[in-house]
Order: structure tokens, then C-alpha cells, then sequence
């Protein structure tokens, strides 16, 4: 997706986004592109600097928080505080804290392929061709879950020539592969011992939005999750916006129904927009919550 117009705002405008993942990443460098002249700050939860989110931390305007994931929202003084006690003002605020798994890890799960939002697909699709590859033949696909996730991922593996079998039962652990040692398991576990056993194997397990953020400023949920967002990615409260999985656009999640890049680009232009027709702000910063009171 091209970038939108070059923005005019002022340089005092604050957008903070609360969230650094792949959608908060994406938002980010289209507000860049655009060439957004006040200041962007990104709450990340993680501890560790990974490199996506150091050169993100290097463009202009940008500033990175690591491991100060957002924790309450004051939505009347436009204010966000983090865990660790800092509190910083926006003029606009993003959330776009993702989604988790409902249940724990599947043993052996990091050896298989996974699905949970459309981002997943080109990378389910590339593997399975390297299998198709290396087998010389139809690759037979497992596929576990049950769901819109897994309905995406089983459209996917037979667009790419898979025959998925399809179990709804969670599996006691994963098994390596086999057929294609190194590139995929091939094989699943059930608690009663028995098994299933193919050419690859793709999770597309349940997963939770996480938006108890959103709680704290009194934002609209859907019932099965998901912070509610209209066509425009707007909130129900005015200058909060939500982006990702943590959003849900008609009750599904976001990242089941447009690409993280996608969202981020038309989530930009309608910031921009926002921001043009708003009033200056004062010059951003963050201060300890006790210095607030």
C-alpha cells in the first residue's frame, strides 16, 4: 500500500501507540512516510530491542519505550500510564496490543507452522511449496483448530495443493518431522495416545484479543473480544483509535480480516486527517504519575 500524502501537522502533535508489533510497526512507518511532522511514541511491552523496533526508535519524531507496556488510559486528560509509572500525554492514542492464545502452548508447537491472521498466510503458503518441493508430490497437511482462524488456514494449505485433514481435538504435543526433517512436524500426539501423521502441520488454535487496556478508558468491546472499531479504525471514545488484533471490526478480529500493513496505511491516513483538522498541542513528554498529581 502507497503511503498517504505528506503530512503539514504541527510539530507539537502527539501520537502515542500503545503496542509494537507488527501492526504497530506498520503504523509507525507509514506515519514516517508520510512524513508526520510531531512525535510518535511506541510502548512496548518487550524487554529485549529487537532490530525491527531499533530502526523504527532511529526515524525523526520516533521514540521508542521498551518494556513499558501501557496499563490505564485517562481518555478526559488524554493521558496513558504505563506500568512502571511514567504517564504520557497524546493528542491521538492507538492501541494495538494484539491477541494472545487462549490456551498454553501445545508441546512441541515452535516446530510447526501457525496460523492466527492473515499476515500468516504468504508464510504458510512459501513453506508448503518448499515441501511440495522436497516430497515431489501433494503434500498432507494436519490442520488443529476450529474457528474463522483455522477456516482461513485450511482455504490457504488446498490454494497451495495441501490435502488437509482437519482435527478440532487439541493434541497432547507436536511431533518433528519426518517426511521433510527440519522444515516442518509432520505429526500430531492426542492425549489417549493416539495419533495423526502427514507432511506437515499447521495450528490455527483460538485466540483471545488482548484489550483490557481499553477497560480502562470505558472503550466498547465486542462480545467474543476485541476492542470495537468502525470502518475508520476509530473507537467509541474520541482521540483513541485501535489497529490489529486487538481491535474487532463487526465481532472478528482485526487480523483475521485485513494485513497489518493494510490497516496501517488507511489507519494513517485517517490519523492524518484527524490531526490536520485538530488544534495544536503542547510539546510532548512524559513525567512520573506522583509529579502528575
Amino acid at each position: 500500500m502507497s503511503a498517504p500524502a505528506p503530512s503539514s501537522t504541527s510539530a507539537a502533535t502527539r501520537i502515542v501507540i500503545a503496542g509494537a508489533g507488527p501492526a504497530a510497526q506498520a503504523l509507525v512507518a507509514q506515519l514516517s512516510r508520510a512524513r508526520f511532522a510531531g512525535t510518535i511514541t511506541v510502548l512496548s511491552n518487550r524487554d529485549d530491542a529487537p532490530e525491527e523496533l531499533l530502526e523504527l526508535a532511529m526515524l525523526p519524531g520516533v521514540s521508542v519505550r521498551f518494556g513499558q507496556p501501557a496499563s490505564h488510559i485517562d481518555a478526559v486528560e488524554r493521558t496513558v500510564a504505563t506500568a512502571d509509572g511514567m504517564e504520557f500525554a497524546y493528542d491521538q492514542l492507538v492501541i494495538a496490543t494484539g491477541s494472545a492464545p487462549v490456551a498454553s502452548p501445545v508441546e512441541g508447537a515452535s516446530q510447526c507452522l501457525n496460523y492466527s491472521t492473515i499476515d500468516d498466510a504468504p508464510r504458510i503458503a512459501e513453506a508448503v511449496q518448499e515441501v511440495a518441493r522436497e516430497l515431489g508430490r501433494r503434500p498432507l497437511g494436519i490442520l488443529v483448530g476450529n474457528g474463522a482462524a483455522a477456516g482461513q488456514a485450511e482455504a490457504v494449505l488446498r490454494a497451495k495443493g495441501v490435502r488437509p485433514i482437519r482435527t478440532t481435538a487439541r493434541p497432547a504435543a507436536i511431533v518433528p518431522g519426518k517426511s521433510v526433517p527440519g522444515l516442518a512436524a509432520s505429526a500430531v500426539v492426542f492425549e489417549d495416545g493416539s495419533s495423526m501423521s502427514g507432511d506437515l502441520v499447521v495450528l490455527a488454535e483460538e485466540r483471545v484479543a488482548l484489550d483490557s487496556l481499553a477497560a480502562t478508558a470505558g472503550l466498547a468491546t465486542a462480545g467474543s473480544g476485541g476492542i470495537v472499531i468502525s470502518k475508520d479504525f476509530r473507537t467509541s471514545v474520541p482521540g483513541i483509535w485501535a489497529i490489529g488484533d486487538a481491535a474487532a471490526f463487526d465481532g472478528v478480529r482485526l487480523g483475521l480480516l485485513v494485513a497489518a500493513a493494510s490497516a496501517a496505511g488507511a489507519c494513517a491516513t485517517e490519523l492524518l486527517t484527524a490531526v490536520a483538522e485538530s488544534p495544536a498541542s503542547a510539546p510532548a513528554g512524559a513525567r512520573p504519575l506522583q509529579a502528575a498529581a
